[in-house]
Formats: structure tokens, sequence, C-alpha cells
């Protein structure tokens, strides 16, 4: 049994334009298209950025930048160290000098005591001399003379010894305030001082006594001789007794003169003595000054140390500091690098889909003349059916050659809540949408950014061929 079929086919014009886009689609898609030109490209490294790497690695500016610091600190410490070492031995014979002086001192207490053994001797010899007198008074009657003695001439004597020791009491504390002004309350110079004060104070006490004696005596014998005189009745031996008694007391004088000689040669000793323990002192400051610059100089060096430590902490912070401008300068050149290539690579993506994209208007512009088209010239082949389709009974097979069009609505105005989700393998945005009015959400492209696959649908809006485009069109939930 035949079949007849009826074709619509397109005029003749449409077929050569049919022809004329595949003969240039099959050309410009057999040729391998140069994808280097709009390969991803990473932009070099900045020269700021390289010297920002170069100053971090090399030993001595960014690694290891506060080794000569700390090196040169530790020089200085070292240093500090000697002159800590030196204090000590100044120290050291600063005590040895104190200790000879100590035993000089010791020295002049032993002279000093011997100077009171001859006092006290020569005390006994006087007492000698006084029994003496005594004894030839009681021969030669000089007891006269007592009557003529002051009752209070002791207690005038014991008085002006006490004023006079209240005097020499605060002499010897002012020494010791004058000791205290100076700085140098307890020192040798002080010792010194006190002992030799102590000396002349205990010579001029024993003058004073012997003055005030001398004193009293001279008086009661002023008053004995006016006695004798007035008593002319006395014996020749009373005479002669008076001229033993003025004998006796040209001996005392020698004596007393024989003590102040003793007295003078004393003072000098310990004058001696004194410029001794006075070059001792100089000697013991001119130590102490030493050790005093020697631990000033080491708490220089320590200063310095400390600074070179603070140098070393502090050149590292102003090298990362550099580092860090020099880096951050290079990342935002290599960023701007960065996008000259990218806006490069763009360019040549777009010169290289230019061709296709030509081809995509001419594609649409063809679905327009082929819609308007159809129909207008049919053909009807009546072949003879098939066994198959006798056996299913099929009463015909219509096919139309430019009906299967895959066109959809994706016209921007037709949708809602889009989100671009990514780009496909050409670089075309891939949206998810929903069209206004339907819950249910879809993937696809915009019409209006792939002209080459847009038409004008009979609503006005537009709709995309997906067959010319490399994303998907599908629903998504």
């Amino acid at each position: 049994m035949a079949v007849t079929e009826t074709r619509s086919l397109p005029p003749k014009f449409v077929e050569d334009l049919g022809k004329d886009y595949a003969t240039q689609l099959t050309g410009l898609t057999s040729q391998p298209m140069d994808t280097t030109k709009f390969q991803p490209m990473v932009a070099g490294q900045d020269q700021a950025t390289q010297r920002a790497y170069n100053m971090a690695t090399t030993q001595g500016q960014g690694i290891g930048s506060y080794a000569p610091y700390m090196a040169q600190a530790g020089a200085l410490q070292g240093m500090g160290l000697n002159y800590l070492q030196r204090a000590q031995a100044q120290s050291g014979v600063q005590g040895q000098q104190l200790g000879l002086q100590g035993q000089q001192l010791g020295a002049q207490a032993r002279q000093l005591g011997a100077v009171g053994q001859q006092l006290g001797a020569q005390r006994q010899q006087l007492g000698a001399v006084g029994q003496q007198l005594q004894a030839q008074g009681a021969y030669s009657g000089p007891q006269a003379y007592k009557q003529f003695m002051s009752p209070y001439q002791q207690d005038v004597i014991n008085a002006s010894l006490g004023e006079f020791d209240k005097q020499a009491a605060k002499g010897m504390s002012g020494i010791g305030q004058m000791a205290a002004k100076s700085g140098n309350l307890g020192g040798g110079r002080e010792g010194v001082m006190r002992s030799e004060y102590k000396s002349n104070s205990d010579m001029n006490r024993a003058l004073l006594n012997a003055k005030l004696l001398q004193q009293g005596f001279g008086q009661a014998n002023q008053l004995a001789n006016q006695a004798f005189n007035q008593q002319g009745q006395l014996t020749q031996g009373q005479q002669n007794l008076f001229q033993g008694q003025g004998q006796l007391t040209d001996q005392e004088k020698s004596i007393f003169a024989g003590q102040g000689q003793l007295t003078d040669q004393e003072r000098n000793m310990f004058a001696g003595q004194g410029q001794l323990f006075q070059g001792q002192g100089q000697l013991v400051q001119g130590q102490q000054n030493l050790f005093n610059n020697q631990q000033n100089l080491m708490q220089g060096a320590n200063t310095l140390g400390a600074d070179q430590q603070r140098m070393a902490q502090l050149m590292p912070q102003l090298r990362g500091s550099d580092i860090s401008t020099l880096g951050q300068a290079g990342r935002g050149q290599q960023l701007y690098n960065q996008s000259v290539l990218d806006q490069q690579r763009e360019a040549n993506r777009m010169a290289a889909y230019e061709p296709y994209e030509r081809l995509g208007y001419m594609g649409a512009g063809m679905g327009n003349v082929m819609g308007g088209a159809m129909g207008q010239y049919q053909s009807q082949v009546t072949p003879n059916q098939s066994p198959l389709q006798q056996a299913l009974g099929i009463a015909s097979l219509g096919l139309g050659a430019y009906k299967g069009f895959q066109n959809n609505p994706s016209d921007v105005r037709l949708k809602t809540d889009i989100e671009n989700i990514g780009k496909s393998s050409l670089g075309l945005n891939i949206y998810s949408f929903k069209y206004k009015g339907d819950d249910k959400t879809y993937q696809g492209v915009m019409a209006q950014e792939v002209p080459w696959a847009s038409s004008i649908a009979e609503n006005g809006y537009l709709q995309v061929d997906y067959s010319k485009v490399d994303v998907e069109f599908k629903r998504l939930n």
C-alpha cells in the first residue's frame, strides 16, 4: 500500500543561504583555534618585590641584620667586665694601703704610749725633786713659804684644768664635724688630726698645771721674801737656807726647760708622722679616684652595650618595615600588570570568537527568514509503506527539515531571581533564574548576552537556540 508524504520545503534562495552558512561554519570550525592568545597568564614579579625578597633573604640585611650590633654589644660588655676587674684590683691595692696606714697608726699609738711613759717618768722625777726639796726644806726651813700659799690654789688649778678639758673636748668634737663635712669621718686623716690634737692638748694641760703651780709658788715666795725682809732679826743661817732654796728653784727651772725641749722633739716627731699619714691619705684618695674612674668606664661600656642591643632589636624592625613597604609597592604594580594581561587576554578572546559571533548573527537571521518562508513551496512524495510501518499500523511519518529548532524563551524581561553561577568553557555567563509566575528554578543564559544565538519570538521577546552555545538549558529543582 502506498503512503503519501507531504513535505514543506524552503524556497531556493533560503536553501542556498543555508548551504553558504554551512560552508562558512564548516570552514571556520575546521581550523584549530590558537588558545595561547587568551590563556591565563601571571604577571612577572615587580622590581620592588624582587628587591624586597633580596633584602629579606640576604645575610646581614634582612636575615641576621642584628648580628653586628650584638657582636659589638658583647665586645662592649667584655670591656665593661675588664674595667670591673681593674677596679677590683685597685680596690685590693687600696685595701693594702689602708692596712699599711693602719699599721702606721698603730706605730704612732705605740709612740704616743712611749711618750706617755716618758711623761710619767718625768712626773716621777718631779715627785722625786719635790721629795728632795722637802728634805732640804726640813733642814733649811723652806716650809715657811707654805703659810703664804692660798688655801684655794688647788681649787683654782682644778677649775682651770676642768675648763681646759671642756675646751679640749669641744675642739675634738670640732675635728669630727670637720671630718664629716669633708667626707673623711672615721678615716685615717681624722685619726691623725685627733691624735695630734690630743698630744698638743696633753702638753698644754701639763704646761698650764705647771704654770699655775709656778704662779702660786712665786706668789708665796714673794710673800715669804717680804716676811723675811720684815724680819731683819733672822739669822745668817736662815739666809743661807733661802739661798739653798733659790738654787733648788734654779734646778727646777732647768728641769722644766729640759721638759720643754723634750716636748718640742715630740711635736716634731708628731708633725713628721702627720705628714706621713697625709701622704698615705693622698695615696689612698688617688687609689679611690682611680677605682671610681674604672667604675665609670665600666658603666659607660655597659651603657654602650645596652644601646647596641637596642639597635640590634630596632634594625630588624626598620629593615622589616622597608621590606614590607617595597613588597606592598611591588604587589600593587604586579596587580596592575596582571590586570593589563587580563585585559589583553580578554581582547584576544573576543577577537578569536568574533567570526563565531558573526556566524551566530547570520544563523539567527536565517532562522527568522526560514520561519517566514516555510510552507511557500510544498512537495508531495508517496513512498511505499515498509513492513515495520505496516506492522505497527503507523499511518504516516511527517518530518519537517527545519522544524526541530531548540528555542527557549530567554529574554531577561521574562525572568526573576537571576544569579550568576559560573562561566562556560568559552567564557559565557551561566545563570540560575526563575520565570515570572513560575516557582521552578532553571539554568541557562541571557538572550541579550548571546545575540548570535537569539531570535525574536512571536510574542515579541527574545528566545535562544541552545544548540549554538556551550551552555545547557535545564531545570535545577
